[in-house]
């Protein structure tokens, strides 16, 4: 019987895939793309993920696919970016790693907080825009 107490310490591809729900040819992709995500390889030449390499993907995939960060919109985050060592166990999580966002310096909070001052600023002034528009055309 298999013994549950032991926690994973490397995944496969195809694991990494059912857990961050991406395909294995967007995480091929995303390795070449970004230099922080550089798996091992076993001997065989597969690709073994750590649980920072998946915690490294939950982020990538929250930039590009919620945030809306270009692919270079999202490596100049990643200079920011440091994982933490205390990262959750994806099965202590299930499946669901939580994102660690440091908030320590006054930019990264400009890249991280969309809801925060930076988006009402933005929104404020894209009403004005919008208003000087119709003045103009009216």
């Amino acid at each position: 019987m298999k013994d549950f107490s032991i926690k994973k310490l490397y995944y496969s591809i195809s694991e990494v895939s059912k857990i961050t729900n991406l395909e294995q040819y967007v995480l091929r992709y995303w390795e070449s793309e970004f230099d922080e995500l550089k798996p091992a390889k076993n001997r065989a030449g597969n690709r073994i993920y750590t649980n920072k390499d998946i915690q490294l993907i939950l982020f990538i995939k929250k930039l590009l696919r919620e945030e809306r960060y270009t692919i270079e919109g999202a490596k100049q985050v990643l200079k920011t970016y440091a994982p933490e060592d205390d990262v959750p166990d994806v099965e202590e999580s299930g499946g669901n790693v939580e994102q660690k966002i440091p908030k320590d310096s006054a930019q990264t909070s400009l890249f991280f907080e969309p809801e925060g001052r930076l988006r009402e600023d933005l929104l404020r002034i894209k009403q004005f825009l919008e208003d000087l528009r119709e003045r103009v055309r009216g």
